[in-house]
């Protein structure tokens, strides 16, 4: 076995043992129930009414129940929760080595450090990768139980286009993340950062700069709040690109080179 096979292997088992995969699948599960939701309630206008503000907010969200809608709703679900629980994710990664006092071990391994990083990342885009194909297939089931219209495979594999590059951008903003959660050792400064970034995503959004700031564009990308995908200069996914290869520099080399003391 490799050095690569065993960190990749040491990764998945700390994964596998803990609650968190459940845990985040529940969390991202309410995406497309909430969607379910708010397309069930658009079905029946007078139901939407007789909830008054409920029904008022679901038909400013969504504005149509059919699949292209419902479709674009979970992309914009995995556009913000996927900064929260894609952060949440690579903080815990990174972040539980110093909480749990596993650092210094792992550190003590003749398994080199930049091995134990691609390691982590890897398991981090698959954990990310699976919790959007889960919600893609739940929302794909509730979809047909509400017998949604519009169906049809362009739909489907526009709606599937759409949500993977979505998804994309959002993982790839997931590497700075690992830098800060390896610099500050823990949990803390990473989850602030996150919460910070969706803060500023949707400031800047809204100010019509998004187009030009990292965070923004997987929202930008999905239709929420701004230009449509194909409006989105090539600038502002090159710009996604750039930002999570810096956080993975940073991270390899702060773990190369940076004070390991625990």
């Amino acid at each position: 076995m490799s050095a690569f096979t065993a960190a990749l292997w040491g990764e998945s088992l700390k994964a596998r043992r803990s609650k968190m995969p459940w845990l985040t699948a529940l969390g991202f599960s309410l995406a497309p129930i909430a969607g379910g939701f708010f397309m069930v309630v658009l079905k029946d206008p007078e139901y939407a009414r007789s909830l008054g503000l409920i029904g008022t907010k679901a038909q400013i969200t969504a504005g149509v129940a059919d699949w292209p809608t419902y479709l674009s709703l979970l992309g914009q679900a995995t556009a913000i929760g996927g900064l929260l629980l894609f952060g949440l994710i690579t903080s815990w990664v990174f972040g539980r080595e110093y909480s749990d006092r596993t650092a210094k071990d792992l550190l003590a391994l003749p398994t080199p450090r930049s091995t134990i990083v691609w390691a982590k990342c890897i398991i981090i885009t698959i954990w990310s990768a699976a919790l959007v194909l889960l919600i893609l297939i739940l929302g794909l089931c509730l979809g047909a139980l509400i017998t949604l219209p519009g169906w049809s495979a362009a739909v489907l594999l526009n709606g599937i286009s759409s949500l993977s590059v979505t998804a994309g951008l959002t993982i790839v903003l997931a590497a700075p993340v690992a830098f800060i959660a390896s610099a500050g050792r823990g949990y803390l400064p990473p989850m602030g950062f996150v919460i910070l970034t969706v803060i500023l995503a949707q400031v800047v959004g809204a100010a019509g700069w998004g187009a030009f700031f990292p965070w923004s564009v997987p929202a930008l990308h999905s239709g929420l709040a701004g230009p449509q995908t194909g409006q989105l200069p090539t600038a502002s996914y090159v710009i996604v690109i750039v930002t999570g290869l810096v956080g993975v520099a940073a991270t390899l080399i702060w773990w190369q080179s940076a004070d390991q003391t625990v």
